[in-house]
């Protein structure tokens, strides 16, 4: 029997359907993934647009509001490129359908036809010979035939012959589909998904569509070119506001990056940026509206690890592990960003929020910044990718008594380890400059040529030998953030009392000490050092700062006289970190042989 109307239920399952077909074709989608740039998500994006929709759209008997349903999901689940130009779509789709029932042959076209444009609008400067091309001449080989076929049903499959053309096509529009002999890896999800939506028609049936074999199959195929990757970071926001401009918006983030695609309503933005300046960008985007969600992808990493993996397994720490970028880079070491809140909106710390900047904020506002740990989808999403890569994958994350992030990554983790996967999660019992000098630890053993058993045994017996002592330059920060009581802020202040801040065996934070200015408080901690180090015993040790590179920099002179050698680096305390521990702390942290 044809299908002469649409409800909801038919909706549902003909999309989901379409789901289940680009979630066969992800790993494909993300070999033949050149354009814009070869970092092999494609597939991975457009499955984590389409389920995000699937998860959240709610089934009307009211066609336009099932598609409305279907269109605010998608804005909040939409990732990447293709994943943004989906969901544009299907904004356009719900904003241009008609609110009176039931939904015609003539109707249905026009309304694929007038949406078409939402998506072109939405990108900057849109390429042809990729989806929106697919797209546009599939909704226009549906508008030819909407006077002339029977039913939704007939209209969908003679188009997918439409679709499947334009497809093969991309080659000979875009020079770099056609040197590498491939077709658009997001057009080639849009067919996969329309094929999907033709076998729910053609059998009506669920449960046998998810079992249908009939797929739209390319050649698997690695690339060996090296991509000019101009814009590092594949950048998105959700931002919510009455009334947002995306022209304002357009304008206003233009001139950071390319691939720009702004998709939404007056309410409602999802924005898409290859940036080099991700901190940049939001501190933008912070006086446009409530920033509800944000993404970063470091491009070229991820090329690199397809491409060029160092080693079989893979590290992942958080982002209060303190580690500069180029030993982040030099090792291939993967940081799982948590989030700063700032008046609302929710930042990535060291990614969408950068130490300088928000050290030269955090006084000026009236509510003190929070912090959290990332969502299990996020973690999740990380393993997804790194376990498609390595054999491997040794997790240090922030010590347990401070923070519940490992938690989190423990349980994204359980459904891949079920699977097979060789993952350790380490709680390293530390922070800051102390969790970064494990970290450090374990890809030095990896390059010495360690394999991921032994490297998770050494890391476990370095963590007991490692320690951290922080030199706190006021109590402000500790009582703003809650750490300590207002009455015992009042006192450190009156009698100018400056603690230094250590990690006990068990993770915790503890009181080590006060005195009375900075200068006694270096003595102190060299003091420590100096006992430390009887009979060289200190292996490796860093020294970490909230914006006091002078002070940092005089430490480190004086340690290097003492200990004979100089550290192992001097970077800037993390964000969320600098929350207790404030501007002009300094710490050092060390391993002990």
């Amino acid at each position: 029997m044809n299908i002469n109307i649409i409800t909801g239920e038919v909706l549902y399952y003909a999309f989901l359907s379409g789901v289940i077909q680009v979630r066969k074709q992800k790993n494909i989608l993300n070999k033949m993934n050149v354009f814009p740039i070869p970092d092999g998500d494609t597939g991975s994006n457009l499955v984590s647009t389409m389920n995000a929709i699937v998860e959240d759209m709610k089934i009307h008997k009211s066609i336009k509001d099932t598609i409305n349903s279907m269109a605010d999901a998608a804005l909040i689940g939409a990732r990447g490129n293709s994943g943004i130009i989906f969901a544009q779509f299907l904004n356009g789709i719900n904003e241009e359908i008609s609110d009176k029932e039931p939904l015609t042959m003539v109707t249905f076209a026009e309304t694929l036809k007038n949406a078409v444009p939402y998506a072109y609008k939405a990108i900057l400067n849109p390429i042809e010979g990729t989806m929106i091309t697919v797209i546009r001449e599939w909704t226009e080989a549906v508008y030819k035939l909407k006077d002339v076929t029977e039913s939704f049903e007939s209209i969908i499959i003679r188009t997918l012959e439409d679709a499947k053309i334009s497809l093969a096509n991309t080659p000979n529009i875009l020079e770099i589909l056609k040197k590498s002999s491939v077709v658009d890896s997001g057009a080639s999800g849009f067919v996969s998904f329309l094929q999907g939506v033709v076998y729910f028609l053609k059998d009506k049936n669920i449960t046998k569509i998810s079992r249908n074999e009939d797929e739209i199959v390319f050649e698997e195929e690695i690339f060996d070119f090296t991509p000019n990757i101009t814009y590092r970071y594949c950048t998105e926001a959700l931002i919510s506001n009455e009334n947002i401009s995306t022209n304002e918006i357009k304008n206003a983030i233009k001139h950071l990056g390319d691939s720009l695609i702004i998709a939404g309503n007056k309410s409602k933005v999802r924005i898409h940026i290859h940036t080099n300046k991700p901190d940049e960008l939001f501190y933008i985007l912070r006086g446009k509206g409530e920033i509800v969600q944000q993404k970063v992808d470091d491009m070229k990493k991820q090329y690199e690890v397809v491409h060029n993996r160092i080693n079989k397994t893979a590290i992942l720490t958080d982002s209060i592990a303190d580690l500069p970028q180029e030993l982040i880079e030099k090792y291939q070491i993967h940081v799982l960003p948590l989030n700063l809140i700032i008046e609302g909106s929710t930042y990535l710390d060291k990614l969408t929020i950068k130490p300088d900047k928000f050290y030269s904020l955090i006084d000026k506002l009236k509510e003190y910044p929070t912090s959290s740990q990332p969502t299990i989808k996020n973690v999740q999403n990380v393993f997804s990718f790194l376990t498609s890569h390595y054999e491997s994958v040794i997790a240090i994350i922030v010590s347990k008594e401070m923070s519940g992030t490992i938690n989190i990554v423990k349980k994204a983790a359980e459904k891949f380890i079920q699977g097979g996967k060789k993952i350790t999660v380490i709680n390293s019992k530390l922070n800051s400059g102390a969790e970064g000098l494990i970290v450090l630890e374990a890809a030095k053993e990896l390059e010495a040529g360690k394999n991921y058993e032994e490297v998770v045994a050494i890391i476990e017996n370095k963590i007991k030998k490692a320690r951290i002592y922080v030199s706190v330059n006021t109590f402000k920060y500790m009582v703003r953030g809650g750490r300590v009581s207002k009455m015992k802020g009042f006192i450190g202040r009156v009698l100018n009392l400056k603690p230094i801040i250590s990690i006990n065996v068990d993770g915790k934070g503890i009181a080590f000490g006060k005195t009375f200015n900075a200068k006694s408080n270096t003595k102190k901690i060299l003091a420590i050092v100096n006992k430390a180090n009887e009979n060289n015993k200190i292996a490796s040790y860093n020294i970490v700062h909230a914006s006091a590179p002078k002070k940092a920099n005089e430490l480190s002179l004086k340690l290097t006289a003492i200990l004979g050698k100089e550290p192992e680096y001097i970077t800037e305390i993390s964000p969320i970190v600098g929350l207790s521990a404030g501007i002009g702390a300094v710490a050092v942290s060390f391993i002990s042989s």
